[in-house]
């Protein structure tokens, strides 16, 4: 997997430009996925649990839950990094038989994220979260826009 041509073809196919919004780029993944997208701060849990950030994906829409944290900056990554997921269509035709009958009530591709979890270094997670710096960048960017336009122009 060449990591930087699947990130730079994902940004490329959400057809956001190089800036945009976290709403935009929201209303992108919820077009693309067709299903609604639902974003959580989890009370109680924080980074030091280990969990960072989760994606329930569900017939009719798609989960993320994050750990509280008090910097705004990192819970962005939290929940970008598992939207790269989503865009990177991680985890959507993987087969999960093997663990049905430790974990019957949680979703076959649930389980398997989250047993995989432990390998921070695999190609997966590597790309998503090169994906997650790339959208980073893109609402950063669309901000520095904002705040010189009306800088400049009032």
């Amino acid at each position: 997997m060449n990591i930087e041509q699947t990130v730079s073809a994902a940004v490329s196919n959400l057809q956001l430009g190089h800036t945009f919004t976290h709403d935009a780029l929201v209303q992108a993944i919820q077009t693309r996925r067709q299903r609604r997208l639902i974003v959580c701060e989890v009370p109680g849990l924080n980074t030091s649990d280990g969990i960072c950030a989760l994606w329930f994906a569900r017939p009719t829409d798609d989960i993320i839950l994050h750990a509280c944290t008090d910097s705004a900056l990192h819970r962005q990554q939290f929940v970008l990094h598992e939207f790269a997921h989503l865009i990177l269509g991680h985890c959507e035709s993987e087969d999960c038989d093997t663990i049905d009958v430790l974990l019957p009530d949680i979703p076959a591709r649930t389980r398997l994220r989250l047993l995989k979890r432990h390998d921070l270094d695999c190609d997966t997670e590597i790309a998503a979260e090169a994906l997650a710096d790339r959208l980073a960048a893109g609402i950063r960017g669309h901000a520095f826009a904002e705040s010189r336009y009306s800088e400049v122009f009032g």
